[in-house]
């Protein structure tokens, strides 16, 4: 298993921090991952975008033109990064920041309102962990206990309290996503 994926939004969206956790758990799980992030230097408000592999074997090159898996959070990630999906890929999107939807007939497409669901858990910084349970639900590339570990490994200990919190967030994202 080798998953190809790349994370795009706007900063403040939670991207990079999503990738990391993401290659943390592969990284939990004994798999071989990279996590190569790339953002403008406006940071909040600015594009950003993280590149996540996730393999049982070893990676060749973390550099990457075509992809498995893209989630978008806003329209100009998703201009950019539906037409690099490889044919039979996995596109997920936020229905919040998207006003022209995918139109690739090659590929599964997924939405997953993360910004709404965010809302209504009342914390909008769970956004990205209900994102990650989407993709999850779609493509199993790690598993619960191999997150939960990221989590503990990557959120500063001050922050350790609101793990079963994105723990719970990760859940509602599997129970929201929905093929288009």
């Amino acid at each position: 298993m080798k998953k190809e994926i790349i994370i795009a939004g706007f900063g403040g969206q939670g991207v990079l921090s999503m990738g990391k956790i993401l290659a943390y758990s592969g990284l939990m799980e004994d798999k071989e991952v990279t996590w190569m992030p790339a953002y403008g230097p406006e940071q909040r408000g600015g594009t950003a975008n993280v590149t996540v592999i996730v393999s049982d074997e070893r990676i060749s090159s973390p550099i990457l033109s075509k992809y498995d898996i893209a989630i978008v959070l806003n329209q100009p990630s998703l201009e950019k990064f539906e037409p690099k999906l490889k044919p039979g890929g996995i596109l997920i999107y936020d229905g919040f920041g998207i006003i022209n939807p995918p139109t690739r007939q090659d590929i599964e497409v997924y939405r997953i309102d993360a910004m709404d669901k965010a809302a209504e858990m009342k914390n909008a910084k769970i956004f990205n962990m209900i994102v990650l349970g989407g993709l999850l639900k779609v493509c199993p590339v790690v598993g619960d206990g191999g997150v939960e570990k990221a989590l503990y490994k990557t959120l500063p200990e001050r922050h350790h309290a609101l793990i079963p919190l994105n723990m719970e967030a990760i859940k509602a994202g599997r129970e929201i996503i929905k093929k288009q």
